[in-house]
């Protein structure tokens, strides 16, 4: 399939339907309603469902309903409204049923500003829903990415009978790219849904989804088995990318727009003799910890850098175990840091060290 001039929030959603979605809930928000007015036009055309609902919190709970049946369902919103969105999301994850949820982040707190960032990480990284749950949180870094990695989080949301999260930014939703979009998938037919799906228990024994365990050691085991289903997670999910860093002595760690923008970075760093690399993940849950941990061992200095205060920096701080240092270069509220900063970050941390290792 050709190559396509797409923007970012357009990509997703389109991607998202010819993933099989059949059904979208959602509310209008900056920098990514684009996407839900493009739900509107396209699911009602193809005879599957569309709702812009009255705020997020109905939205996600619209969504909750369409999950417990088995039908591949989504929502997009922004920081404030993914914010909303948490309780259900929490039901959501305490009912194991299957949901894709796209943020494309914002600056913030409070309303902010509808500028990018990336200071949604903790909420949606450390399941910002109360309860010990996680997301699988994919964080893409160019408009080809966020196609993959939307249709992604459906086949991964059913797999583990969980919450797939795709976390981006405004840059992402709002910039145009050359992409290929998958080919279309057909809804599946209803007696094809899951056999946990709620069906009017027609033909089935009748059976219920709930998240509600009153007895404590009845909701201790019901969270054991969440707990084993997100172990699987860790061992066969984490995703990353790696951009020179055979002979690096420096690792910059970023993802999403930032790891984008630092290779730039790297690129001109490498020209001027430092040897210097990228490690961007791709999951941030699961997390790549244990390429962090050999990572330690194979160069002098990590810097970290992110379009937030340094959310991101305690993860990799508890994944290296403190055997390497650890530095942070950041803009926050909406601010996208240029190349050329990080490409000063690389330099300053270089001057760090022993000349001889960091340089060629």
């Amino acid at each position: 399939m050709a190559r396509k001039l797409l923007k970012g929030n357009v990509a997703f959603a389109e991607a998202a339907i010819r993933a099989g979605c059949e059904a979208y809930f959602g509310y209008p928000i900056t920098p990514q309603t684009e996407a839900l007015e493009h739900m509107a036009r396209r699911m009602p055309e193809l005879g599957r469902a569309f709702v812009q609902a009255e705020s997020e919190v109905a939205a996600i709970n619209m969504v909750y309903g369409a999950a417990t049946a088995g039908v591949r369902v989504m929502t997009s919103s922004s920081s404030p409204g993914v914010s909303l969105m948490m309780e259900g999301l929490s039901y959501i994850a305490g009912s194991r049923v299957p949901m894709v949820i796209v943020d494309i982040m914002r600056g913030g707190p409070g309303l902010g500003n509808i500028a990018p960032a990336q200071s949604d990480y903790n909420q949606m990284v450390k399941g910002g829903p109360h309860g010990d749950m996680h997301m699988i949180a994919l964080a893409p870094a160019t408009v080809q990415e966020l196609i993959d990695l939307t249709a992604l989080a459906f086949d991964l949301a059913e797999r583990y009978r969980c919450i797939a999260a795709v976390l981006a930014d405004g840059s992402l939703g709002q910039m145009m790219e050359p992409a290929e979009l998958p080919p279309m998938r057909e809804p599946r037919p209803a007696e094809q849904r899951p056999e946990w799906a709620l069906t009017g228990a027609r033909g089935r024994e009748p059976h219920a989804l709930t998240s509600i365990y009153l007895d404590p050691e009845e909701e201790e085991a019901y969270n054991q088995e969440l707990q084993a289903t997100y172990r699987e997670i860790e061992r066969n999910e984490v995703r990353f990318v790696e951009e020179r860093l055979e002979d690096a002595r420096i690792a910059v760690v970023a993802f999403g727009t930032a790891g984008r923008l630092s290779l730039t970075a790297i690129e001109a760093a490498r020209a001027e003799g430092v040897k210097v690399g990228l490690l961007r993940p791709v999951t941030l849950y699961p997390f790549p910890e244990e390429r962090l941990q050999r990572l330690a061992e194979e160069v002098d200095a990590i810097l970290v850098v992110e379009m937030n205060a340094g959310q991101m920096v305690s993860d990799v701080r508890r994944a290296t175990r403190d055997r390497v240092p650890v530095h942070f270069f950041g803009r926050t509220g909406g601010v996208v840091p240029m190349p050329e900063e990080v490409l000063d970050a690389i330099r300053e941390l270089q001057q760090t060290l022993v000349p001889e290792e960091a340089v060629a």
